[in-house]
């Protein structure tokens, strides 16, 4: 039997998440529309930055005030930069995500008119927050964003 396509996206995310140089998680992202893919990203720093894995193995790169990577890009945030700066449409778009955005992903998915997000995991319980913020944010604004079920 044939994978789906959404099967083959989502494999893909998880692959791309392998390529993260980040210490404390590893996430990938697959843009797609009418079953082509747009662009990939996964969680880091910009490029020709630094390798948190390279300069810092044992902590990891620096923290903000909130806990959270001082230097890095989420994967949602690099796919979809890289498909602006080639010039893509994302009106209409899917995004799939081994980690269900945050909320400012969310606002950024959301203006840049992707319409359906897939996520693997949740990033409430990866943060041991309250409830999926980015995944309320979209859901709420017409953003259809839900688990991944294979």
């Amino acid at each position: 039997m044939k994978p789906s396509f959404d099967n083959i996206f989502m494999n893909l995310a998880t692959d791309l998440a392998k390529r993260s140089h980040c210490v404390k998680a590893q996430v990938g992202a697959v843009l797609v529309r009418d079953t082509r893919i747009i662009s990939i990203g996964y969680n880091g720093p910009p490029a020709h930055t630094h390798n948190c894995d390279e300069e810092w193995p044992a902590t990891g790169c620096p923290r903000d005030s909130k806990g959270s990577c001082s230097l890095a890009l989420h994967a949602e945030e690099n796919a979809i930069l890289y498909a602006v700066k080639n010039g893509a449409r994302l009106e209409g778009a899917t995004l799939y995500t081994t980690l269900s955005p945050c909320l400012p992903c969310a606002r950024l998915i959301f203006s840049a008119g992707i319409t359906h997000v897939y996520f693997d995991k949740s990033y409430a319980e990866y943060k041991g927050l309250a409830s999926d913020e980015g995944v309320d944010f979209l859901n709420h604004f017409g953003v259809k964003a839900e688990k991944f079920i294979g």
